[in-house]
């Protein structure tokens, strides 16, 4: 069996170069808007899954 632990497993030098490659792609002022976005979608995300686990248990309580 094959294992994808160490192809998962990133580097310093390969977060610098995702970085570099987002940079050059999006450029500067388009990031924060991305970034903004995918904080957005994960809230939703997290909001939606607390609202089905109260449908399938009504005694979850938001813990706060």
């Amino acid at each position: 069996m094959i294992s994808l632990v160490p192809f998962l497993a990133f580097g310093p030098m390969q977060i610098v170069v995702v970085v570099l490659v987002v940079l050059l792609l999006f450029g500067g002022k388009k990031i924060p808007e991305l970034m903004r976005g995918l904080g957005s979608g994960i809230k939703e995300f997290k909001d939606a899954s607390k609202d089905d686990a109260k449908d399938v248990d009504p005694k979850i309580e938001d813990k706060k």
